[in-house]
């Protein structure tokens, strides 16, 4: 097994979609296969800003042979998860030594390379870099009861935050940790629809800044979804309780789709236009793919 960086290009003629397969032509097939069961992250240009980044990091669980185009695989992914942010990759020095000399020039010859493998120590500089900002709106937490029986078990050794790594090692567990993942996805969509319920427009803030909207998966994790934005939308408590039961749903322009089972008019409640307020870039709006699979298996039209 072995880590790499895939190269994405948003628009390409390539049949990706983010976090949930990955398109590539045979010349890349043994560096490809050297990845199965190990984790990837994303690196290519974000429009509209200008460079190179990482962006993100999935799980490539097995590969495929494309039925319709000739010397061409798909790698299928998991457990997607965004950055916080976009890491540029010549930031702090560079992160691939093949790839930035220690002069910070760029090696030619690697940076046209669409699937690079990389160290175990370069993948986790560019994890802490990609997952430590911290969460502006955290959940509260009230404070464990103080238990008489000292004794540490298992279960209680506590996840180690991601800015405080003693060792390389702990990465990998915090990235399948479903506390820790579930609290990105949140802090993500929350910023990207501005604390909004995407088909109330509520807002709803409390005192000390905390938002009331939550971060909704079209296609749950139980049932195989990822936790990419593109999979997520914010949704006040009552409208994302339907959602997940399928008495509302979304079409690929993001009107509102309202089901006949619904034994209470809700139109008042939602946009006029009866359309989602989704992000501005395309890049961070509902996945049609994701969408299409909610119409599917879980609106009650």
């Amino acid at each position: 097994m072995a880590q790499a960086v895939f190269y994405h290009k948003p628009n390409s003629d390539y049949d990706d979609v983010t976090g949930a397969r990955y398109h590539f032509p045979k010349s890349y097939l043994s560096r490809v296969e050297q990845t199965i069961d190990d984790w990837i992250v994303y690196y290519g240009p974000l429009p509209p800003q200008k460079g190179r980044f990482y962006s993100g990091i999935a799980k490539v669980r097995r590969i495929e042979a494309d039925p319709a185009k000739e010397k061409h695989y798909y790698a299928f992914l998991s457990d997607y998860l965004d950055f916080d942010r976009p890491v540029e990759y010549t930031e702090q020095g560079g992160f691939e030594r093949k790839l930035v000399r220690p002069d910070g020039s760029i090696n030619g010859g690697v940076s046209v390379q669409a699937v690079r493998v990389i160290e175990n120590a370069e993948f986790a500089a560019i994890i802490r870099a990609g997952l430590s900002e911290e969460d502006e709106w955290p959940d509260r937490t009230d404070p464990p009861i103080a238990q008489p029986d000292t004794s540490l078990q298992l279960s209680d050794i506590p996840q180690v935050p991601l800015d405080g790594f003693p060792e390389e090692r702990k990465i990998v567990p915090q990235l399948v940790n479903r506390p820790f993942r579930d609290a990105k996805f949140k802090q993500h969509i929350r910023i990207l629809y501005d604390r909004t319920c995407a088909f109330t427009g509520l807002r709803l803030i409390n005192g000390k800044g905390r938002p009331e909207v939550e971060a909704c998966h079209i296609v749950p994790v139980e049932d195989g979804g990822n936790d990419s934005v593109q999979n997520g939308i914010a949704l006040s408590g009552t409208v994302h309780w339907m959602f997940d039961r399928g008495l509302l749903s979304l079409t690929d322009s993001y009107e509102i789709l309202p089901s006949r089972q619904l034994n209470y008019d809700i139109s008042h409640l939602l946009h006029a236009d009866m359309k989602a307020r989704v992000p501005e870039n395309p890049m961070h709006r509902p996945h049609p793919e994701y969408l299409a699979w909610h119409r599917r298996n879980k609106f009650k039209a």
